[in-house]
């Protein structure tokens, strides 16, 4: 009987952690709130000290509590590590602060990361700089970018779309505003039409101006129209869009300057240099350019089409130059985007602050997005799997990158959203010629379709 009783106990221990390892596979996000995380928060609070000296993130304790230690305990006073804050359960990982020693940075913190993974058994270690003093602590459980869910509290706004996912679970959101313009590079089957498609479905519910250039005859974006004010499918339609854009923009400015001629006495809030501080009864809506595949309107065959080429780049250069104070943005999409392209390539590039690599075929076109903001960042977008579309690297010029994926989003929802946001659209009547076509939406009948029955005699 004892016999049986144990080989019942050992194989419910059998089942029990081959449950625990299928549900880790194929479901980190509940292994994570029933196992990993009551097991993550006891290798902190056991090992936090040790750990933290291991790392060499202790420092020599202060005077006065050296003294305090020896005379209360007499025992030999070690080194201290950071002040822990309150440990914060997530449903991708924990949350702690750290306040760090006199002497310490951030950077010092950082450079363990890696070592505080594998002491705590968790995914990733995100260092986070929260004011001065103090620093944030991202454990992430899994990895949250294998399945991309999104997390509840996205921080969306005016121009400003929560369009993936973080490798620290939280939203990146990409705002218009504080990053004007954006490059996305991307080979085929990278996910960079997905990208595109996020961002526009989640401008799509907001009251700003979508056009597109898409010189593959309009099949990318023509699932869009229904909410797209303006678009052009080949490079002849583009030189006539571009120049349209660029008035608009002039147009733009004029107001602005109108705003500005104000007798002297008005109060500063009334002074503006950009069209944000027109009232908003006044202030134009704001434009987003999405252009796919900007290869296509630098190629060039012939000395007419060589001509055409140049205007185009001048005008999407001014565009960059001078379009944010007139709410006027870019979103530029290619697998390359270098100097062999031709003339004006490297400096519309620089114009570009945003930067988004997909999977690329070679190293030059991950250097072509982010060598010039993020040198580091550029091996990690050289080492994007193929099994992986969506998975990107972003970063700025402010020289911070970090890894994203957006979540998958079918093509036809996309298409539903720009239907059912259509009278959303803003009405620029500079954009009428080129507004496209759309095409009716078929009825649906709810029975089966009567026929004539044949005449007899």
């Amino acid at each position: 009987m004892t016999d049986l009783v144990t080989l019942a106990e050992l194989g419910g221990s059998l089942a029990a952690i081959g449950g625990a390892v299928y549900a880790r596979h194929a479901h980190p996000a509940a292994y994570w709130s029933t196992v990993g995380l009551p097991l993550s928060v006891a290798r902190l609070l056991a090992s936090y000290s040790s750990t933290m000296d291991a790392c060499g993130l202790t420092v020599e304790p202060s005077r006065w509590r050296a003294l305090a230690v020896r005379a209360a305990t007499r025992r030999e006073v070690r080194p201290v590590p950071p002040r822990r804050g309150v440990i914060r359960p997530t449903t991708t990982g924990l949350r702690m602060r750290l306040r760090l020693a006199p002497g310490q940075e951030p950077a010092d913190v950082a450079a363990s990361a890696e070592r505080l993974r594998h002491a705590w058994g968790v995914h990733a270690v995100h260092v986070r700089d929260v004011k001065p003093g103090v620093v944030e602590l991202r454990l992430v459980g899994f990895d949250v970018l294998r399945k991309v869910r999104m997390p509840r509290r996205l921080g969306g706004g005016p121009l400003r779309i929560p369009v993936a996912l973080r490798e620290d679970a939280t939203a990146f959101v990409r705002d218009y505003r504080a990053v004007p313009h954006e490059l996305v590079l991307g080979a085929t089957l990278s996910g960079k039409s997905m990208y595109l498609r996020n961002l526009l479905t989640g401008l799509a519910a907001q009251p700003v101006v979508l056009v597109g250039i898409d010189c593959k005859r309009g099949v990318e974006l023509a699932p869009f129209v229904p909410r797209l004010s303006a678009l052009a499918t080949d490079p002849d339609q583009a030189a006539e869009l571009l120049p349209a854009l660029v008035k608009e923009m002039e147009d733009r400015y004029d107001l602005i300057k109108a705003r500005q001629g104000i007798a002297p006495g008005t109060p500063e809030e009334l002074i503006t240099s950009d069209v944000w501080g027109l009232p908003e009864d006044e202030r134009p809506a704001p434009i987003v350019l999405f252009i796919d595949e900007v290869a296509e309107l630098f190629l060039v065959a012939t000395r007419k089409e060589e001509e055409r080429r140049d205007e185009m780049v001048t005008q999407l250069i001014r565009l960059a130059q001078l379009g944010r104070a007139a709410s006027i943005y870019l979103e530029v999409c290619g697998q390359r985007f270098g100097a062999e392209l031709g003339k004006g390539a490297t400096m519309l590039r620089a114009q570009l602050t945003g930067r988004v690599c997909h999977r690329v075929n070679d190293e030059a076109s991950a250097k072509m997005a982010l060598g010039d903001i993020a040198p580091e960042a550029v091996l990690a977008a050289c080492a994007i799997a193929a099994e992986l579309p969506g998975l990107a690297v972003v970063g700025d010029t402010s020289g911070g990158w970090s890894r994203i994926r957006t979540p998958y989003l079918s093509l036809a929802d996309a298409a539903a959203t720009c239907r059912a946001t259509a009278n959303l659209a803003p009405d620029v009547p500079a954009l009428d010629p080129f507004r496209p076509y759309v095409p009716p939406v078929p009825v649906e009948t709810s029975g089966p379709v009567a026929t004539a029955r044949p005449v007899t005699e």
